[in-house]
């Protein structure tokens, strides 16, 4: 068996999480593969490398003075770790690299890959394993855009012969070197592109949650952890705001056909929750998982006969595209559409897109609403349960929280409510409290 393990920030934000790493890897010798995020916080007061890296870089591009004391922490940063695993390697001739390209204004995704670089070193140095340069074999192509194709051939080509490798996570390189970065959190990606292009058996991503949960732990004390969840599931609760596996993770081994483990390194006999592309498991409850977000208006538009009005969604849809902002749902009935639009996007160009569904298809109303939020209940157990729908609304209804918009596709997986931003919390846990506390 082989196995590619992931692990976050705060897994190796200091010495001591870095023992953890390391005695997880030796407890399984399957673990072959590793791919490191950058240092994370050692404290809710503390500051992630990453943005320190991202600090230091604008304070060397605008020539300020805190530059080299910027750099210094840093530093400080990698050396407590260093020093704490007892290893007698330097990275002074690393340092000296990134300090002349910060100067010479390398980029900004250049300064945040550091991070994960200089993790790899060590983490390289501590397992005794070898330091493969994620620039070598994760390609991005000349307009920015992640080639699979090239990326694939590269991992297999760089590491067949490897038997135990370090792939620092987050960034790659264009064809002329130029370093690369996935968006925040990428590292997840890396570890998916790494497991996908050597078609190994399980990826393990470790992180410092118990798996996945039911829902967002700021909100609902202690939630249930998820056991078993499928792609499709994960998709779209990660689309909606959660954030245990970045969104875009779970496509290179989904089309390989390989689980995906989410891991606690602070507690490594937990099972954690699979990933798979289908199951056989019953989910322990109806639902598998809610999740949301807040900042959405709504543009109402009302037309008689709108529904005979052949190209009338085109025609309000190219609106929105020729102002560059897209929607996230369109309920409609006969004559009414709705639009739902992130507020922040809309806001900026609200008037131009107004007066533009006036011009495309000379509504007979429109009617904006702001303040906003949607809430996704997912869950594959909702297709074999009569009546879900409605219990859903009866929690609703009981916790006085007015429902501003329905949305269900045909695959009968996810449920999608609008509601008030200041209802979102409250939604949130009378759905929790019918579906998992009380499951009647």
């Amino acid at each position: 068996m082989r196995k590619v393990v992931k692990f976050g920030g705060s897994s190796l934000a200091s010495a001591e999480q870095f023992k953890k790493v390391g005695n997880i890897i030796r407890a399984d010798e399957s673990r072959r593969y590793v791919v490191p995020s950058a240092p994370g916080k050692r404290f809710s007061a503390d500051t992630k490398v990453t943005d320190l890296l991202y600090k230091c870089y604008r304070a060397a591009e605008k020539g300020q003075s805190d530059f080299d004391s910027i750099l210094s922490e840093i530093k400080g940063r990698y050396q407590d770790i260093i020093n704490g695993l007892e290893l007698s390697m330097s990275l002074e001739e690393e340092f000296q690299m990134i300090e002349e390209n910060f100067r010479n204004h390398a980029g900004e995704e250049y300064a945040a890959s550091r991070g994960e670089f200089l993790n790899g070193k060590i983490m390289a140095e501590y397992l005794g394993y070898e330091f493969v340069d994620a620039a070598k074999i994760i390609r991005f192509d000349g307009e920015g855009q992640f080639d699979m194709e090239m990326t694939n051939r590269l991992t297999r080509e760089y590491l067949k012969n490897k038997e135990n490798a370090v792939v620092p996570g987050f960034y790659g390189a264009m064809e002329d070197g130029t370093v690369k970065t996935f968006s925040r959190g990428g590292s997840d990606i890396t570890g998916s592109i790494v497991a996908g292009a050597l078609d190994v058996d399980l990826y393990e991503n470790w992180t410092d949650v118990s798996g996945f949960l039911v829902t967002d732990p700021r909100i609902i004390d202690n939630p249930q952890v998820i056991d078993t969840i499928t792609y499709r599931e994960l998709r779209e609760l990660s689309y909606m705001g959660a954030t245990v596996l970045h969104e875009e993770a779970i496509f290179p081994v989904r089309k390989a056909g390989i689980p995906i483990n989410i891991r606690n390194t602070n507690a490594p006999e937990d099972a954690g929750t699979m990933i798979v592309e289908d199951t056989c498991k019953k989910p322990a409850f109806t639902i598998t998982g809610i999740a949301g977000k807040k900042g959405f208006c709504s543009l109402f538009i009302e037309k008689s006969l709108m529904n005979a009005e052949i190209g009338f969604g085109r025609k309000v849809l190219q609106v929105l595209e020729e102002q560059g902002i897209s929607f996230e749902h369109i309920p409609s009935g006969i004559d009414t559409m709705t639009l739902f639009i992130h507020q922040d996007e809309f806001a900026e160009k609200e008037q131009q897109v107004i007066a533009g569904i006036h011009r495309a298809v000379n509504p007979d109303f429109m009617e904006l609403e702001t303040d906003l939020a949607l809430v996704a209940v997912v869950g594959r157990g909702m297709r074999a349960n009569r009546g879900t729908a409605a219990r859903i609304f009866a929690a609703l209804a009981h916790a006085n929280v007015n429902v501003k918009m329905i949305d269900q596709g045909s695959s009968e997986l996810n449920v999608i409510i609008g509601v008030r931003n200041e209802d979102f919390e409250t939604a949130i846990k009378a759905i929790y409290d019918i579906f998992v506390e009380t499951r009647i």
